[in-house]
């Protein structure tokens, strides 16, 4: 199984590269929901469920301080320090090579590191036999598809697929506008959260 890390990248800048930063919030949330740092509260909205336990990576950081009230996927994009870090994360994967910033995409580095990571690790049918980074690198490679497999109930509850939820497919970088990026090979598009 090719591993991220083998490519020298994080589930969740996987994730920004292939869906934007929807996707990588996603992966930041799921991490922090299976370390029990994060579970879904009102319908449709997610919440801190405990002490942030272990380092883990600035994203997840951002987004579990960031819970310290419940919020839906879109609430929580818009909120300050999750907004700050994925600024971040966007600036590292264009210093890396990954992103060009004007006008914005992946670079071809990143597409073929992202078809490598696909090649080492196709949509899994179900868990079983999956370590928990292999499970958030499939989900940062193929987003509700792999959420509706592997993470099902906390993904629905949290509001990240289903009826409380928006598909990621064409989410905005942002989260609040801009330039959004669709995953079906087209590219890029215009305009703000879909």
């Amino acid at each position: 199984m090719v591993r991220s890390a083998a490519v020298g990248l994080e589930p969740q800048t996987v994730a920004l590269l292939r869906g934007g930063a929807r996707a990588a919030v996603t992966v930041a949330v799921l991490a922090l929901h299976l370390r029990g740092a994060a579970g879904a509260g009102r319908p449709g909205t997610m919440r801190a469920s405990g002490a942030s336990a272990g380092a883990g990576l600035p994203l997840e950081k951002a987004v579990h301080a960031s819970l310290y009230r419940p919020a839906g996927m879109r609430e929580l994009l818009e909120r300050p320090r999750v907004r700050r870090t994925l600024a971040e994360l966007r600036t590292e994967a264009a210093a890396a090579g990954l992103l060009r910033r004007f006008p914005p995409h992946r670079t071809r580095t990143a597409r073929r590191a992202l078809k490598q990571l696909r090649a080492g690790l196709p949509l899994p049918a179900d868990r079983a036999g999956l370590s928990t980074d292999d499970l958030l690198l499939a989900v940062a490679l193929y987003g509700d598809a792999a959420l509706t497999v592997l993470a099902a109930r906390f993904a629905e509850a949290a509001g990240l697929i289903g009826r409380g939820g928006v598909a990621e497919h064409g989410q905005s970088w942002g989260g609040g506008g801009g330039i959004g990026f669709t995953d079906d090979g087209a590219g890029w598009g215009g305009g703000g959260p879909h």
